[in-house]
């Protein structure tokens, strides 16, 4: 199962960006879809994470700013991201897991993409 991630950019604080990721491959059924992020120099983080049955959740620094929401029809997920901060510059990646056609358990990576934040 391959994820490709898109959406990336640079963007004035304040500003708003959405990222998606798209899951393909041989899937049956997908769990869990997330956003993480790794800043330089840090180690990667979840940002948000959203469940099978739709139930979300959010790392304390990006709540009330950012919405994960999901496709099931399209096997993607998207990260909507407002107001941000030079503090959210970063590599986003995307992670699901699930089920795929052979009955085999997955969890598969994104490649990442870039958000740069100006202050």
């Amino acid at each position: 199962v391959q994820l490709q991630a898109s959406g990336g950019g640079l963007v004035q604080a304040g500003g708003s960006l959405r990222l998606s990721c798209a899951a393909s491959g041989s899937i049956a059924s997908i769990n869990n879809m997330a956003w993480y992020r790794q800043a330089p120099g840090k180690q990667r983080e979840l940002v948000a994470i959203i469940y099978s049955r739709g139930t979300t959740d959010y790392a304390h620094s990006v709540k009330g700013r950012f919405t994960i929401s999901r496709d099931n029809a399209r096997n993607t997920v998207y990260l909507q991201m407002n107001g941000l901060k030079p503090e959210d510059t970063a590599v986003y990646y995307c992670f699901a897991d699930g089920y795929s056609d052979n009955d085999q358990d997955f969890d598969s990576w994104g490649q990442g993409t870039l958000v740069t934040v100006s202050s």
